[in-house]
């Protein structure tokens, strides 16, 4: 198993999978719709899933001596990894922006701020990300276009109805904007859920796609 992750890090991470992890520095563009940044991660999903398409890496990687049900175990660690790592940059980074900008240059006027909250907003963008696309990509990878393109359809309509929260409703307007420093206890809570649906969303993705990949022929 850790020599088919190693194999997925070095051999099929696209490079967008490591530029986009920059993109946590878009919080400091203001008025910005900031969970607009996760799409970036689900982008360089599909961009590494068509480069490892390209050079026949599922076919290649069922020729090992491994067992069947740790291929996209693997390739879904790696990425759950990154996944991490951006939602991990997004709070750095909010927190840094609150810590230097001034409270008015602060607020975020096109969604919420780049608090805990937003953190636990993108968390909840990839777990239900992780839900659509691998489970349909994994039951025939060579079909990459359309598990993306729902996946890609939920996130966009997810990001909308956040944006629509933030101005419609006092919990997103008022108690879960703004700094971290504001209405703590409410903000941790937000972040807890959205990390709790996101391990458990991408948990039953990884299970999904380990059963639609056993039953495909190669």
């Amino acid at each position: 198993m850790l020599n088919l992750i190693k194999k997925e890090i070095r051999l099929c991470l696209h490079p967008t999978a490591f530029i986009f992890l920059s993109f946590a520095g878009l919080v400091f563009v203001p008025s910005y719709p900031y969970e607009v940044i996760f799409f970036f991660s689900c982008l360089s999903v599909f961009f590494g899933c068509m480069m490892a398409r390209e050079n026949g890496d599922i076919s290649f990687a069922c020729t090992l001596p491994v067992k069947k049900e740790h291929i996209p175990l693997a390739k879904m660690s790696v990425i759950f990894g990154l996944q991490c790592i951006i939602l991990f940059l997004v709070g750095i980074m909010g927190a840094i922006k609150g810590a230097i900008f001034p409270i008015e240059q602060y607020f975020n006027y096109s969604g919420i701020s780049a608090n805990l909250v937003l953190v636990g907003n993108g968390a909840i963008l990839l777990g239900i990300f992780n839900l659509i696309f691998f489970p349909r990509y994994f039951k025939n990878p060579s079909k990459i276009g359309v598990p993306f393109v729902i996946g890609a359809f939920v996130i966009f309509f997810l990001i909308g109805v956040f944006i629509v929260l933030r101005w419609v409703t006092p919990l997103y307007s008022t108690t879960l904007n703004g700094l971290n420093s504001e209405n703590t206890g409410t903000k941790l809570a937000a972040l807890a859920i959205g990390i709790v649906i996101y391990a458990v969303l991408s948990a039953a993705s990884c299970k999904l796609s380990m059963k639609n990949f056993q039953r495909v022929d190669l």
